[in-house]
């Protein structure tokens, strides 16, 4: 009977598992990911559809706040500080509002993004950005509550919000120029001080051309800003080449120096290991 009554508990639990139903979403999830210059913007949102109802003014009413398409927060990230209809956004992650009305559209971006649909309370503190744009009529309907990114040029965009016949566009600029020319003057003044450490690191770590890694290394720490304490993990790995390059003398003064500054910033680690490594060469 016991066993009986466990093996109708395993077929239940089969049938449970297998009887979970899967039906499309009323409002389907999409994303749009778009480079604009050299910004890129996601956006995340779910689409419902008019299916037939009067959408603006009855099913959205207007001079409300409206979640701007259904279930959790449609949201809308910049990995650069941007500016939308002429005003400042700084680079983050928004949650999208529109207040729309017959002749306009308020559209708003809140920084708090975890709500579903509206949140329960308003807080004006949370407005990153509102701007007001023209909303206009389409020829032809759109079923589905469609975002998208267009008109694009090299530094501008617009966000394009449509459904049934209106579509509003939010126009948006990017700081193409001001990214573009720092990573020229980056890139014409030649490798950073990092630049150099990362590479004689790696030259050290597989053990290649040792003489090289030992050059830019000491090129890191010759760049290290005037004024600043050279950083005592440069002078560990020079040690490090140092040693395996022969040159024990040199370690020993390296790991030294290296000793003194791990002692200052209170890095035991580093003290340990400098240690260690004295002791090793100096047999």
């Amino acid at each position: 009977m016991k066993k009986l009554f466990f093996t109708g508990l395993l077929a239940l639990a089969i049938l449970s598992t297998e009887a979970q139903v899967k039906t499309p979403q009323a409002s389907p999830a999409a994303k749009v990911e778009q480079v604009v210059g050299l910004a890129n913007v996601q956006i995340d949102y779910s689409r419902p559809g008019a299916k037939g109802r009067t959408v603006y003014g009855d099913l959205v009413p207007y001079g409300k706040n409206w979640r701007t398409g259904a279930n959790a927060n449609t949201t809308i990230s910049f990995d650069q500080d941007i500016k939308v209809n002429g005003k400042e956004l700084k680079k983050g992650k928004y949650a999208i509002y529109t207040t729309p009305k017959a002749d306009s559209w308020d559209v708003i971006f809140y920084t708090s993004t975890d709500n579903w649909g509206l949140p329960e309370n308003w807080d004006e503190t949370k407005v990153a950005l509102r701007t007001t744009v023209k909303p206009e009529t389409l020829m032809k309907p759109v079923e589905s509550f469609t975002l998208s990114i267009n008109n694009l040029t090299n530094d501008s965009a617009s966000l394009d919000l449509a459904w049934e016949r209106t579509i509003v566009s939010v126009p948006f600029t990017v700081p193409t120029n001001e990214v573009a020319m720092a990573s020229i003057e980056k890139a014409l003044a030649g490798p950073s001080y990092g630049d150099y450490f990362s590479a004689a690191q790696y030259f050290y770590q597989i053990n290649k051309d040792l003489d090289k890694a030992l050059t830019w290394v000491n090129k890191a720490i010759e760049l290290v800003p005037s004024g600043s304490e050279t950083p005592f993990w440069y002078l560990r790995l020079k040690s490090l080449i140092q040693a395996k390059s022969g040159d024990k003398k040199g370690a020993i003064a390296s790991a030294k120096a290296s000793l003194d500054g791990a002692k200052k910033a209170g890095n035991a680690d580093y003290e340990k290991m400098n240690k260690d490594s004295i002791a090793e060469w100096s047999k």
